[in-house]
């Protein structure tokens, strides 16, 4: 079932109509729906589709030449060019006169393999397929990879792409789409632990309650999810053992370099700069510093998939209790929890709320930019953080915290926000709070007192 990608089809559709020719990248982390989104767009076109192994360059040749040739002609074939040269000029050919599609998916591995290919495709591009109606996409899950030696200036094909399209995985609200028979609550749970990623969103069934998705999904050795990640960090990284050690380390709630090396057990600060550069490249990891600061010595680091930290943070310290088939007892032990973890999902979700709200023009400032703050409270001398902060170049900004909890906001949760916002010399600011269930009266009665306060409620919160 192909769910969602409208405005990426609908972009992909356009340049196809066009019929001149047209180069184009799409790149994103793995399991994140872009081979089946090429796949979905060339249906019913004339197209060449190859998925690139990890292997040498003639067995990438032959299969290559097989998968033009079937596609071209119609019939299973066996026969392979001589050179990629040769199958170059053959693409030309069959695309002169007439539309062709030419997907090249994982094309890193074909780059790794032979060098030359990058050197080949743009000299075809100056020289030849300009004139031609062929429709080239190289598509890569090595996000520095393509983003450096397709798209960077370094690439012997910088400056030639006709568009770019990194695939993100769903917000939330198409997960919200995509189930059927959730109520809100589990919604957001199942967003959560799926990290909005269609493959893992797949695995969770609506028929049944997120308790038992939770259980036959991650608690359950014989499930996908349950080695999932191992398995992605297997395939990607030569040293596994020291990348799940730096991914359980965030997950648990390290975040800096030093903190990192120190709780993974690594210790070199040096070392773990570099796995964790690595984990970056593949987009499992992400830096962020405090909003509006440039200097690098804030930096943290943050797990970008909100299903490897689910994974991480609970899967590893139960194992020998799943292993011995005591799924329900695990998840007894870890639904106190899930609030908690919930929050880090929450925040995410409250910042798609205001970005859609600023969009539909229902926001109460019209913002350009957002992100979270953390540093020093000069007036109390110790450390304080804000989940939001969304300002404009007039000098207006939007303050708000987000609470995943299984009760009422209360009134001391906007006195601090409140608090924080002074920290901050805006011309005009509005305060804003999110809640998993509410607010107490007490709340209520000083979000009047105060003004240009919004008190938004999960349940009110339309995607």
């Amino acid at each position: 079932m192909f769910v969602g990608r409208e405005r990426e089809l609908q972009i992909l559709e356009n340049l196809y109509q066009k019929g001149a020719f047209e180069f184009v990248v799409v790149y994103g982390r793995r399991r994140v729906g872009k081979t089946t989104l090429l796949n979905e767009f060339i249906k019913e076109k004339r197209a060449v589709f190859y998925s690139c192994l990890d292997s040498n360059e003639k067995q990438n040749l032959e299969l290559f030449s097989n998968a033009v040739i079937t596609a071209v002609t119609g019939a299973e074939s066996r026969f392979s060019f001589q050179s990629y040269q040769d199958a170059m000029d053959y693409i030309l050919e069959q695309s002169v006169k007439e539309r062709l599609a030419l997907v090249i998916d994982e094309y890193p591995y074909l780059a790794n393999c032979y060098p030359g290919i990058s050197s080949l495709l743009a000299a075809m591009i100056d020289h030849k397929f300009l004139q031609s109606k062929l429709m080239l996409i190289l598509c890569g899950s090595s996000l520095s990879f393509m983003e450096n030696q397709v798209l960077g200036y370094q690439s012997p094909l910088y400056g030639r792409r006709t568009a770019q399209m990194k695939i993100l995985p769903f917000q939330f609200a198409e997960c919200m789409k995509y189930y059927q028979n959730f109520d809100k609550q589990d919604l957001a749970l199942a967003y959560g632990v799926s990290g909005g990623i269609p493959l893992y969103m797949s695995k969770i069934n609506d028929s049944k309650s997120m308790k038992d998705n939770i259980i036959n999904n991650f608690f359950e050795i014989s499930s996908y999810l349950y080695e999932e990640p191992e398995n992605l960090i297997k395939q990607e990284c030569r040293e596994p053992m020291q990348y799940n050690a730096i991914i359980r380390s965030i997950a648990t709630g390290s975040s800096k370099i030093s903190e990192i090396a120190g709780t993974s057990g690594i210790g070199d600060n040096s070392a773990v700069s570099n796995y964790i550069s690595k984990l970056l490249s593949l987009g499992i990891v992400e830096k962020e510093y405090p909003y509006k600061t440039a200097s690098t010595k804030k930096t943290i680091y943050k797990l970008a998939d909100s299903m490897f930290q689910f994974w991480y943070r609970f899967i590893p310290s139960n194992r020998s209790l799943i292993e011995r088939g005591a799924a329900e007892r695990v998840y007894q032990k870890i639904e106190e929890q899930i609030p908690a973890y919930m929050g880090f999902v929450f925040e995410e979700m409250c910042k798609q709320y205001l970005w859609k709200e600023n969009l539909r023009g229902s926001s109460p400032i019209e913002f350009t930019d957002m992100g979270r703050w953390w540093g020093t409270d000069k007036t109390t001398k110790s450390q304080t953080e804000i989940d939001i902060i969304a300002d404009n170049e007039q000098d207006e900004a939007i303050f708000a915290e987000c609470k995943w909890r299984n009760e009422d906001v209360g009134q001391a949760e906007l006195k601090a926000l409140q608090h924080k916002s002074t920290l901050f010399h805006y011309r005009k600011k509005v305060l804003m709070l999110f809640s998993k269930t509410g607010y107490t009266e007490a709340c209520k009665e000083l979000a009047k007192e105060l003004g240009e306060v919004y008190l938004v409620s999960y349940e009110d919160m339309e995607f």
